[in-house]
């Protein structure tokens, strides 16, 4: 939402505002039950914490789990409280910035592990090791923990010590006013979507000319392009994310008499309809994956398999 609807926002029916708060966080505790269910799954056997493909895509999950949270908890608290206190919505905000400028980066990162493994399957298990997986998610969080670190300083270094202590509608342009920091994350933006886009792109060329070259085993091959394929329309959906400001000021300039409306319809179609879609997608069209998610949804008293759940030593196993 950007600062135009902000200043502008009109109060909705008491009836409509119950409807679809409701909603949402019926919405949100449906979604939050798959993924907690994909994660029992993920942890409890070990054939998928010691591939580096599955602990990207659990990865995956619980970023866009936390996501979908917070941008939950922001549409309710926009509702109940509208102004909250500066200090209350940093964190929220940031926290979100985190974990939207997250989810491009992931997929990129198990769009690469796709084309390794079908490019290079005699070196695969060389260079994609668990260590090795770990490190490149470290290496996302830190990267992704750059843009809202640099707001933090640029807000704390611009904006007078009684804005800290006072309450605003939480919106990041509201939280965060100064123009060099709009600027620094068009840059950013700019930047880092078009590299995860030139990665898609390249893994997916590689791989296709890999299944015109193969003789055996193309069925494999096939299905690692038409997940790089669903890796590049999920990050399309990730950029509405970051178009969204400018798309709704404009549709609301158009239609002022339905902020609201407008609002909750780019709230489901950005932030709810992309959390849901991409665990269930690539959960269910694993055939492993989803023969142990469905034995675990059916009976999650049973013994664990394969091992008992996760030992954070052998995550590190190279």
């Amino acid at each position: 939402m950007d600062s135009y609807i902000a200043a502008a926002l009109p109060k909705d029916s008491f009836a409509n505002a119950v409807t679809k708060n409701v909603m949402a966080v019926l919405v949100w505790l449906a979604i939050s039950l798959i993924n907690v269910s994909m994660v029992q799954t993920f942890l409890q056997h070990r054939v998928f914490y010691e591939n580096p493909r599955y602990i990207m895509f659990i990865c995956m999950v619980v970023n866009d789990a936390l996501q979908l949270s917070l941008v939950t908890t922001l549409y309710v608290v926009s509702y109940i409280f509208r102004k909250i206190p500066v200090l209350v919505c940093c964190p929220l905000i940031m926290a979100a910035v985190f974990t939207t400028r997250s989810t491009p980066l992931i997929l990129a990162g198990m769009a690469v592990e796709r084309f390794v493994s079908i490019c290079f399957p005699l070196h695969y298990s060389q260079t994609c090791t668990v260590r090795r997986t770990l490190l490149l998610i470290t290496i996302i969080l830190i990267l992704t923990a750059a843009p809202p670190a640099t707001d933090l300083l640029i807000g704390t270094l611009t904006e007078p010590p009684t804005f800290f202590q006072s309450a605003i509608f939480c919106d990041h342009s509201l939280l965060f006013r100064h123009a060099s920091v709009y600027y620094k994350n068009c840059v950013f933006d700019g930047l880092y979507l078009s590299s995860v886009a030139l990665t898609l792109l390249y893994t997916y060329c590689r791989i296709m000319l890999a299944a015109r070259a193969a003789s055996a085993g193309l069925a494999s091959v096939n299905r690692a392009r038409n997940t790089v394929l669903l890796h590049g329309v999920q990050l399309m959906l990730c950029m509405l994310a970051f178009v969204v400001p400018s798309l709704q000021a404009a549709l609301i300039s158009l239609f002022p008499l339905l902020i609201l409306e407008i609002r909750y319809v780019f709230f489901l179609l950005v932030y709810i309809i992309p959390r849901f879609l991409s665990p269930v997608i690539y959960g269910c069209r694993d055939q492993l994956f989803r023969k142990y998610w469905i034995q675990n949804s059916m009976a999650p008293d049973d013994v664990l398999q394969e091992g008992g759940a996760a030992s954070p030593s052998r995550w590190l196993k190279v």
